[in-house]
């Protein structure tokens, strides 16, 4: 009987696209075993790739040029089909979007985002699936509402400076311009991570240094949208708070706290593509699953791609094995997450720099490695 096997894995960041991932793996294991039949189905979990983990599914990739992270022109793509969009604000608003060695943790703006999710709505998208993540961004979401018709203006009646810094001179929103076709459009905030605005887990204390905050920027950034918050409260009252204690309020620099002002409902960035993608027929078909990323690490186990496969999987009854670059997970707690057994490319290749840089060969003796186990 033909063995039929389903690769939905995510990106290797920096080495291999979710898409050559799963090209890579077929070709290793047809050297084993040819006649076994693989479907690929890309996967992402909000982050940056999922507009292109949508494309490979079969959405249109539409292509906009929009307001870069420091203000300047850049190409960002979202995805469409049907009356569905996939919007990425990584593609706008993105730390890839920043020139490397330079960050901007007080200045960085949502502005593109914004532009994108207006795109989007001029498309005839009915759903947007939000997928917020990889953020070089801290303003919450400000510059996004600001491109869908909100003002933020400070004492003097001017607009604030973009960037979460600025938003420590907030004096008044006026929320009354945002484009009123949201009220008509199912909006779903897509994301891995469920901390609030502000706060010890909040947007800037956890992620701000990633982006290039130092302690100092961190308290200011923190101070600054707690003001904002504020403000937002005095203009549309109690649920600006709750919205800003709410469970994925500082995905992605606080973004998500924009959303959710736009009425966006949070969902587990990975759980809203696979019913996006059409993970469910995909895997009713399916013998066996490899999933995988970069790393399989404890991150991982909290809301990222492979462990929303393996999940799934586990439910249907599928056997899943990961792939990845390196693996910092014990059997155990692979186990626990419903992966069998993880393959690593440092298992073939201990030089973790030849890992990156000759990732898809080593993926392929990986995978015929998978064959060999499963499906001989």
């Amino acid at each position: 009987m033909t063995q039929r096997v389903l690769i939905a894995a995510d990106k290797f960041k920096g080495s291999l696209t979710a898409v050559q991932v799963a090209e890579r793996v077929t070709a290793g294991l047809r050297r084993v075993v040819p006649a076994v039949e693989v479907a690929s189905l890309p996967v992402a979990d909000g982050g940056d790739g999922t507009v292109d983990a949508a494309v490979a599914a079969g959405f249109e990739r539409r292509e906009v040029r929009v307001a870069g992270p420091l203000g300047h022109d850049v190409t960002a793509a979202f995805a469409l089909r049907g009356g569905t969009a996939v919007v990425e604000m990584a593609e706008a608003s993105g730390l890839q979007r920043l020139p490397r060695g330079v960050f901007a943790p007080l200045t960085a703006s949502t502005y593109g985002s914004g532009e994108l999710l207006r795109a989007a709505l001029d498309a005839g998208a009915r759903t947007i699936v939000f997928g917020v993540g990889g953020s070089a961004t801290t303003d919450g979401g400000a510059g996004m509402l600001s491109a869908l018709g909100a003002r933020f203006l400070d004492a003097d009646g001017e607009p604030v400076p973009p960037g979460g810094g600025g938003l420590g001179d907030l004096a008044t929103a006026d929320l009354s311009g945002l484009d009123p076709r949201f009220a008509d459009v199912e909006l779903v905030l897509a994301s891995d991570v469920d901390n609030p605005l502000t706060g010890p887990k909040g947007a800037p204390a956890v992620y701000g240094p990633q982006k290039g905050a130092s302690p100092d920027d961190v308290a200011a950034l923190d101070s600054a949208l707690a003001h904002y918050a504020k403000v937002l409260e005095e203009t549309v009252g109690p649920t600006a708070a709750e919205h800003a204690a709410s469970p994925g309020a500082g995905a992605a620099g606080g973004i998500g706290y924009g959303a959710l002002l736009l009425g966006a409902r949070f969902r587990a960035g990975i759980e809203v593509m696979l019913d996006v993608l059409g993970f469910a027929p995909a895997l009713e078909r399916a013998d066996l699953v490899i999933t995988g990323e970069g790393s399989l690490d404890e991150q991982t186990l909290h809301g990222k791609a492979p462990a929303g496969v393996a999940a799934a999987a586990r439910a249907a009854d599928k056997e899943v094995v990961a792939v990845c670059g390196r693996l910092a997970l014990p059997p155990e707690a692979l186990g626990r997450a419903g992966i069998r057994r993880a393959y690593a490319l440092t298992e073939i290749e201990p030089d973790v720099a030849k890992c990156i840089t000759d990732a898809g060969p080593i993926l392929e003796r990986v995978a015929e490695q998978i064959g060999r186990d499963f499906l001989t």
